[in-house]
């Protein structure tokens, strides 16, 4: 009876001894490795030459690129975020509706979300190319332009593309986050709304927004991480050039790291990064849940 209360007891941590490890490998280590290296003189062969303190972080906070890129990353989050956030839920709520074609229109949503980043950025580097675009060439057809458009005449254009790609793929993964959360609302609840006089708006905000709040949150927490940390849109379409105007933290401790061999750098930079992310997250969380503790 005793080693059965004792296997019982251990069992639960028996099971979960594996993901513990995996986690502990590829990610814990990753990290203590990162902040390391952050306090440490690395050189451009990748040997630590030893505790180097806060010169890193010194060295980068000092840096001209370090305030614009700072800035390209806080306007690419938020873009991206809110501007998905926003498309998804309604996209979210057209799809919620019964109507022909439901599930034809829910599968082609889903394709871009499905499709690899890399692939979407250079689909859409050439459909706003101005020499040979698809977006130039099917204007000319239709006789709304004369000749070829320059659809990225400065850094900040090309900007504006990348950000537009960044929601474009994130989208329908808004969507069906959202859409899982409507589907659990109990149709119940509108049909007493409708009996009492509610109109859709009230419905709207009364009960499905109250109720698609949960998933709305899990899914921005996602999203901020996502969309703070992606490499593939930015680095496919314009590599952060020209002179940093088009970087963000990631692709820009990318080229510390790997074009100018200052990986101590670039580990400072993954470390600011890291706890922006935290504090934004964290922040984000303890503010809907106390939104939620009241609404209790």
């Amino acid at each position: 009876m005793k080693k059965k209360k004792v296997w019982r007891t251990v069992q639960p941590y028996v099971w979960l001894l594996p993901s513990i490890l995996l986690m502990a490998v590829f990610i814990l280590l990753p990290i203590m490795e990162v902040f390391r290296s952050a306090f440490s003189e690395i050189s451009k062969a990748g040997i630590n030459k030893g505790f180097a303190g806060f010169d890193n972080f010194r060295k980068v906070l000092k840096s001209s690129a370090f305030s614009l890129v700072l800035k390209n990353t806080v306007v690419w989050t938020v873009a991206v975020v809110g501007l998905s956030t926003l498309f998804g839920f309604i996209l979210a709520l057209v799809l919620n509706n019964e109507f022909r074609g439901r599930k034809v229109a829910r599968a082609i949503v889903v394709f871009p979300w499905a499709t690899s980043l890399i692939i979407q950025a250079g689909v859409w580097k050439f459909i706003i190319d101005t020499d040979y675009g698809a977006l130039n060439t099917l204007l000319q057809k239709l006789g709304l332009i004369t000749k070829a458009v320059n659809w990225t005449p400065t850094p900040g254009a090309y900007f504006a593309w990348e950000c537009w790609v960044g929601i474009f793929v994130t989208v329908p993964f808004v969507t069906f986050c959202v859409l899982s959360g409507l589907q659990s609302i109990d149709a119940a609840l509108y049909e007493s709304a409708t009996v009492d006089g509610a109109g859709y708006w009230q419905k709207l905000f009364n009960i499905t927004v109250p109720l698609v709040k949960p998933s709305l949150t899990v899914c921005t927490v996602l999203n901020i991480i996502y969309v703070f940390n992606s490499f593939p849109i930015v680095w496919t379409i314009t590599k952060g050039d020209p002179a940093n105007r088009t970087d963000t933290l990631v692709t820009y401790l990318y080229k510390l790291a790997f074009y100018n061999g200052k990986s101590g750098q670039a580990a400072a930079v993954s470390v600011i990064g890291f706890l922006i992310l935290l504090f934004c997250a964290s922040l984000y969380m303890i503010s809907v849940l106390r939104k939620e503790g009241k609404d209790e």
